[in-house]
């Protein structure tokens, strides 16, 4: 018995040190890593809700961008940091994407520890305006009749607005050529110019183009229609029964994190995403607020992940 003691010993004082760090948490400046470059949708929603944590936790959430390769340049390096709650990593679909897209992870995605899920967003599927179809079963006829002779564009390989495109060729049976392109900006030149006929964006960078004419909205890619858009069907109502993908943004801890930290930033979260002025910010965007428990959040992740896994396994896309 006396050999085990020490053991146990080791064990309890380990215990009782997770504890009293998880209730002095935080006790210093917190980094919150977000896997694209400032000015991002990412970035955004990263500044609004660090700003609200500062104030109520006490100790600054220090937002610092590691764009690059999909997201997992930042994504690796949460992974491999220390769980003590003082790397934090927001995370999107680009997260559950990469998990089968890039080959030779060094990290397992499954792994980190959700904390909550900000908000989920449609993707509206827009058309060049002079684009002869005028509605999805059109868009679907003519693509049928015209393999190969149709490009969507998109804002780079193993994108969220990549995969819903190839998932949208595999639902509907078509056949449509990616355009990659780096960045909102030169993708929606191209698509107001022609060069490309439809593409996926998130609905409040396509608004405004919308508005003017300059783009054809067609469809969003939620189950059902959203209220900035209330004439335009969803995809699964038009006609590709069941289709569903959505823009994400939420936040995930390094493997290993104890379970009271993640519970005390799930509730400082949820707080922040109640405040009047902070749901409306998000609504505004085209976005329905969630700030569901951790649990909730690591169900939805692994369900993003199995969704997109198998998209990108029979779109045979490869993100090297």
């Amino acid at each position: 018995m006396k050999r085990f003691l020490p053991g146990l010993a080791s064990l309890l004082l380990a215990l009782a040190a997770t504890q009293a760090a998880s209730q002095t948490y935080p006790n210093k400046p917190v980094r919150v890593i977000v896997p694209f470059a400032a000015g991002a949708a990412s970035d955004t929603i990263a500044r609004v809700i660090s700003e609200r944590l500062t104030t109520a936790m006490g100790q600054p959430f220090l937002v610092e961008n590691r764009a690059g390769a999909g997201g997992t340049i930042a994504n690796d390096f949460v992974a491999k940091a220390a769980p003590d709650g003082y790397t934090l990593l927001i995370s999107t679909a680009a997260l559950p994407i990469s998990a089968s897209a890039f080959h030779n992870l060094k990290y397992d995605t499954a792994a980190f520890a959700s904390i909550t899920v900000f908000s989920h967003s449609p993707l509206a599927f827009a058309a060049n305006p002079n684009f002869p179809p005028k509605t999805v079963p059109e868009f679907i006829a003519y693509a049928k009749a015209n393999p190969g002779k149709v490009n969507f564009g998109s804002l780079g390989v193993a994108t969220s607005h990549h995969v819903t495109g190839e998932k949208l060729k595999l639902d509907a049976g078509i056949d449509m050529v990616h355009v990659p392109y780096k960045g909102s900006g030169p993708a929606h030149v191209d698509l107001m110019g022609g060069q490309i006929e439809v593409m996926f964006d998130n609905l409040v960078a396509l608004l405004p183009h919308f508005k003017s004419g300059k783009m054809r909205p067609l469809a969003v890619s939620t189950l059902k229609r959203h209220p900035l858009l209330p004439d335009v069907p969803s995809l699964s109502e038009a006609g590709v029964r069941g289709f569903e993908a959505v823009a994400w943004f939420g936040m995930v801890a390094p493997p290993g994190t104890p379970r009271e930290i993640v519970a005390r930033l799930n509730a400082e979260i949820v707080k922040v995403l109640a405040l009047p002025e902070i749901r409306q910010r998000l609504i505004d965007g085209g976005s329905e607020v969630i700030g569901n428990s951790p649990e909730a959040a690591d169900r939805f992740l692994q369900t993003e992940t199995a969704r997109w896994g198998a998209v990108v396994k029979a779109a045979k896309i490869s993100a090297e």
